[in-house]
């Protein structure tokens, strides 16, 4: 069955020629210490393994993009990576079943859409894959949040202080010590495209509070395959781009992430 994606690259004005995503007016940054955008190519083969098409591959991203300069091996991927400048740097890697990509802290996200963009024109032809092969594509929208406070508290005060759910908890009796909201949502008619909101706040040390790791908010839009051909890649990932955005700028910023920040912001030091 065809996915359907005209509605959301045509409500989006302003879509670059060059890319085929939708112009980004919201600084995502502003609201939060970390911000960025990860893709997900999953396929149902397994990749090529050699030497040849791993090196041929991130040869060819590397002639547009020099940055990535770095080959890593992990102990199931391979990897290219940029050196990290200013808190920003870019990376693609290769799993047993799964081509992804990132940019974290880049200038503008339209940085972000050209390496994955880049990475969906080069794979099918450099990695053997065919529109059969796609599980699915997904887009991630990625937000951290340095807190020197309990993590769990923030994200109930933020989110849920004042909801039928919060009333589980008494505040004058009872601590908070896992509030990690999980939303889901159907974008399409048969379910094809979903958008799911996910916030770890990374609990489970111990009861008390940890330094170290942020809270993290992820905005996961996923496009289920297969495809009838490899043609509708560009028009798969500029619908999941775009209605990406819109939930950030329409919905996740004013009802997730400024409260998050306000709630941070409002903890005495």
């Amino acid at each position: 069955m065809r996915l359907r994606f005209g509605l959301a690259v045509g409500r989006i004005p302003g879509l670059q020629r060059d890319l085929g995503v939708p112009r980004v007016d919201a600084q995502f940054d502003s609201f939060c210490s970390d911000f960025y955008i990860n893709q997900k190519l999953a396929l149902t083969m397994d990749l090529p393994e050699g030497r040849e098409s791993v090196l041929d591959l991130f040869g060819r991203v590397r002639k547009d993009l020099p940055m990535l300069d770095q080959l890593r091996r992990y102990e199931s991927e391979y990897a290219l990576e940029s050196e990290e400048a200013n808190g920003a740097y870019a990376w693609i890697s290769m799993r047993q079943t799964s081509l992804r990509s990132g940019w974290v802290n880049p200038e503008r996200p339209e940085q972000a859409y050209r390496l994955h963009k880049l990475l969906l024109e080069l794979a099918p032809y450099y990695l053997s894959v065919s529109p059969l092969d796609v599980d699915h594509l997904e887009l991630v929208f990625g937000f951290d949040f340095e807190a020197d406070h309990d993590r769990d508290e923030i994200i109930f005060e933020a989110l849920l202080a004042n909801s039928p759910l919060g009333e589980l908890i008494d505040r004058n009796r009872e601590g908070v010590i896992d509030a990690q909201p999980f939303v889901g949502m159907s974008i399409d008619e048969d379910s094809r495209m979903k958008a799911f909101v996910e916030i770890k706040t990374r609990p489970g040390r111990s009861n008390s509070f940890s330094p170290g790791d942020p809270i993290s908010v992820y905005l996961t839009v996923r496009a289920k395959g297969p495809l009838r051909s490899l043609d509708e890649l560009p028009e798969v990932f500029g619908a999941i781009a775009g209605h990406g955005e819109r939930i950030c700028e329409s919905r996740l910023i004013p009802s997730v992430l400024v409260p998050i920040r306000q709630a941070i912001l409002s903890r005495p030091c």
